[in-house]
């Protein structure tokens, strides 16, 4: 059961288990309203909201796929952590004032008031089906590869000990629970990557030493166009569009902010994990470099984490690191459990049954929890079904094709009155039609030739070039379907877009400034990184 494991390093690891369920157990009191177990009583601080932000994004796939990037394209892997520094402060600066103004307990909730139901389903549906059919199978596989490299575990009991252990404090206690357990898990997680990257720098001879031994290309971030996997337009331009969906628009990420005490304390803790997303640059893709170094080129690009663990890491610190990623893994399923939770009740569940009281909505939360980890439970025979290097890239290229037109709905939707509900649906139909037609047409020309030379363009594309694409074109759908229709009811748009904001942008005084002053030190640091590594 410990495979390479120390009675030390199992220590270790049991010790992260007992403080994680004491503290998830702690907070799993007294949730008997809607807002105590989806929200936290939306009486979060902002070191909770950054904390969890940050352990909430970051899974078993990062371990595995950026580590695998780094180690077969250097640093250029890098740029979704920092675009993802500047799509968390859009979210703080922007988005986030009108959440709260709001009062919605989901997203899918905050683009019906914008914009109908109809645009609400839409939403729901997709937002479920990528939690539990996408994120939730990809985090388990990649776990899993990782946990038996390491541990010994197969893919079975690698998913079984993940989901009981995180489903656990999480179908009692919601999210306080979620919330409050990622500050241990975030600790542990960084604790083990930083030491594990200590121990690589040294044994790969410092900085010089590493750039001598590696190729020139994987210092500099921007590629040329041409490049199949990180083309300098993909980046800049296609890039953030995902980064909008995932940071700004989706309720895995959004639940954490939504959950604060107020705008100020929204706005730091979205800060706060822009400082933290520097971090995945240098304990995950450096460490691909570090390990491409070490095994002079000649280790597979997913087996490059598990290698640099078994082959330099001591007792002790292995279980440090493995602890890390189970820490990571945990955060990631709890945020799924409880964002999907929230979702099916306060969007299905409770539209169904309006009358339906506080009590009954919490019990369902917690049934619907509960079901999502058996659901879990039910995905592992299927899990070895997955294969292939890079499964992080695997990942990038689904939410490339989910991304743009919900990200083009929320931003216009925020930034202009004219667009409508008619507009938005259209765009939304639009990239689901266009992205599953990539998807499925990707799929065959894998498994198959095809017969068209314009499909195998297609499928040929860059995924981030795909997505500027999609953008403009439901950008386009939802601009002339508004245009061609008829105009929103104002009334109807009061604290939901910026013309009809009223006062929720007048808060100011000294948390405002410290707020103005992290953020503008937050994006000279990253202008310091990109000129750098360019």
């Amino acid at each position: 059961m410990l495979g390479t494991l120390s009675t030390k390093d199992a220590l270790v690891i049991a010790a992260y288990f007992v403080i994680v369920f004491a503290v998830g157990l702690y907070f799993s009191r007294h949730k008997k309203t809607t807002s105590d177990y989806f929200l936290a009583g939306r009486n979060v601080g902002w070191l909770a909201i950054g904390v969890s932000l940050f352990s909430g994004s970051i899974a078993s796939e990062h371990f595995l796929g950026l580590t695998a990037l780094g180690s077969k394209s250097g640093l250029a892997a890098g740029h979704f952590e920092l675009i993802a520094c500047l799509a968390v402060l859009l979210l703080g600066w922007v988005f986030a004032p009108f959440y709260l103004k709001s009062g919605v307990y989901t997203l899918p909730e905050f683009l019906e008031r914008r914009y109908n139901s109809t645009a609400r389903w839409y939403l729901s549906v997709i937002s479920i089906a990528a939690y539990c059919f996408i994120r939730l199978s990809i985090s388990l596989y990649a776990g899993g590869i990782l946990l038996h490299a390491i541990v010994g575990w197969n893919m079975t009991t690698s998913a079984i000990v993940i989901i009981l252990g995180t489903g656990l404090y999480t179908v009692i206690g919601g999210f306080s629970a979620v919330i409050y357990t990622n500050l241990i898990q975030m600790a542990v997680l960084l604790a083990g990557s930083l030491a594990f990257t200590v121990v690589g720098w040294r044994r790969a001879g410092g900085w010089h030493a590493l750039a001598a031994n590696t190729p020139p290309e994987f210092w500099h971030m921007f590629k040329p166009m041409s490049d199949p996997v990180f083309p300098w337009t993909g980046v800049v331009f296609g890039a953030p569009i995902i980064a909008i969906w995932y940071w700004c628009t989706d309720q895995y990420i959004v639940q954490r902010v939504l959950s604060a005490k107020n705008l100020n304390h929204a706005r730091a803790g979205t800060i706060l994990a822009g400082f933290l997303k520097i971090l995945p640059v240098f304990i995950f893709v450096l460490l691909g470099i570090i390990a491409y170094k070490l095994s002079g080129g000649n280790v597979s690009p997913d087996k490059a984490y598990a290698w640099m663990v078994l082959t330099f890491l001591p007792s002790g610190v292995r279980g440090l690191v493995v602890a890390g990623l189970l820490a990571a893994m945990m955060a990631s399923l709890g945020s799924m459990f409880t964002s999907t939770s929230t979702i099916l009740t306060m969007d299905i569940f409770k539209r169904m049954r309006p009358d339906a009281s506080e009590r009954a909505l919490v019990n369902f939360g917690r049934l619907t929890t509960a079901g999502i980890v058996a659901l879990g439970l039910l995905w592992i025979p299927f899990l070895g079904l997955l294969s292939g290097e890079l499964v992080y890239l695997h990942l990038l290229n689904v939410q490339a094709y989910i991304a743009p037109p919900i990200a083009a709905c929320f931003l216009f939707g925020i930034f202009w009155n004219r667009v409508n509900g008619k507009g938005a649906v259209a765009s939304l139909l639009t990239g689901l039609v266009l992205g599953a037609f990539r998807f499925v047409i990707e799929i065959q020309a894998k498994t198959s030739s095809l017969s068209s030379e314009f499909l195998n363009y297609v499928a040929s594309v860059n995924f981030l070039h795909y997505a500027i694409f999609l953008f403009v074109v439901c950008s386009t759908v939802l601009i002339g379907v508004s245009l061609a229709t008829e105009p929103p009811d104002r009334s109807t748009l009061k604290h939901l877009t910026f013309s009809e904001a009223g006062t929720i942008h007048s808060e100011k005084g000294k948390y405002h400034t410290l707020n103005v002053v992290a953020s503008v030190a937050l994006v000279v640091i990253l202008i310091g990184l990109w000129w750098t590594f360019r």
